[in-house]
């Protein structure tokens, strides 16, 4: 499966399982902290960040909240999303 996390201005096309809240919020944690010098992990569990996929593969959406407001381009990926009969879950609070 493969789906897009979507944390802010920010998101990651993934493949694995539809997260629950719970591991939504540990990517989004994962992912989106900045360690100068780590080079981050493609990886986590049982998910991974895929660099090039088609829209039409996605298959789940998750949205974490943020400070910040969903990106354009990942706003309109969500409404082709829910266009097509995705389900797309929001996750109630953030990660932080």
């Amino acid at each position: 499966m493969v789906g897009i996390l979507v944390h802010g201005n920010n998101h990651f096309i993934l493949s694995g399982p539809r997260p629950d809240e719970t591991a939504a919020l540990a990517l989004a944690r994962h992912w989106s902290i900045i360690q100068i010098g780590a080079r981050k992990s493609q990886t986590f569990g049982k998910w991974q960040i895929r660099e090039k996929e088609f829209r039409e593969n996605l298959e789940w959406a998750v949205i974490v909240p943020a400070d910040r407001e969903i990106s354009p381009g990942a706003a309109e990926l969500l409404e082709e999303l829910s266009a097509c009969g995705i389900i797309i879950d929001r996750c109630n609070r953030g990660c932080w």
